[in-house]
């Protein structure tokens, strides 16, 4: 058998096993291309979507975070004047087969210019916990805002999309998207409630020193408002994108020495 002719072979034996694995032919599908700018975010997308350690952390944060409501609302005079913020994207809902799409085809998916036509057709997953907490909360006779940078023209779209996922209280009142800075939408809440409850999975969910601040600025409130984390504001794990993507890495600066294990 020539070189050429083996190859050949094998080529063909691997097409014939795709052929009859289809999940094998789908996982293919995928993964971004070797030689892809974008593939550096291959692994942090998986872990966001396929570890079994993100859905841990998202049930606990929706598990603190239906403590931390109970409380309230024990010490309340009227739970109606009670109010939870929630964000929408990687805090309720999963959008994460849209990045592996765009990753597969080696898009940069940050560049958000593949999000309207999601907005509309999209079919986002819940985030594991985030249903339940939400009815509980509506149980309770809590009011929930979704604050959310979606775009606010396509708003029938994304109302039509919590609907369909069965969230309570969604209303044009109750979802309030991209206009003015999430600071100024939520004072809008806080006008007439008690906002008890912040959740979300980017800084500026919770705060407005945390738009569009340096990396280091942001690092450093986070320390300096460390009372409220898990307390005031719950904060979801998002390891697909964020003001820290091009953030250079810190490595030990000693001599590489390889030993076996």
């Amino acid at each position: 058998m020539t070189e050429k002719t083996a190859k050949s072979a094998i080529w063909l034996g691997l097409a014939l096993a795709l052929a009859g694995s289809p999940a094998a032919f789908a996982d293919a599908k995928a993964q971004p291309k070797a030689d892809c700018a974008v593939a550096e975010f291959a692994m942090g997308l998986r872990f966001q979507q396929q570890s079994a350690e993100v859905q841990a952390l998202q049930l606990q944060a929706y598990n603190i975070a239906t403590l931390k409501l109970d409380a309230a609302v024990a010490a309340a005079k009227d739970p109606s004047k009670l109010a939870i913020v929630t964000d929408l994207d990687e805090t309720v809902i999963d959008n994460s087969a849209l990045l592996a799409r765009d990753l597969a085809n080696c898009h940069t998916y940050d560049a958000w210019d593949t999000w309207l036509p999601w907005e509309r057709d999209g079919t986002p997953q819940l985030i594991p916990g985030a249903k339940q907490f939400l009815q509980h909360a509506d149980s309770l006779g809590v009011t929930i805002r979704y604050i959310s940078d979606r775009s606010d023209e396509q708003k029938q779209h994304t109302l039509a999309t919590l609907s369909k996922l069965g969230l309570p209280q969604i209303s044009a009142q109750s979802v309030l998207l991209l206009g003015p800075p999430k600071v100024e939408r939520r004072a809008i809440v806080s006008a007439d409630h008690q906002v008890v409850l912040l959740l979300g999975d980017t800084l500026h969910d919770f705060d407005a020193r945390f738009r569009k601040t340096p990396l280091a600025d942001q690092r450093a409130t986070v320390a300096a408002e460390a009372d409220k984390w898990g307390a005031e504001w719950i904060i979801f794990p998002n390891a697909s994108y964020g003001t820290w993507s091009k953030a250079p890495l810190q490595a030990w600066e000693a001599e590489t020495v390889i030993e076996p294990w």
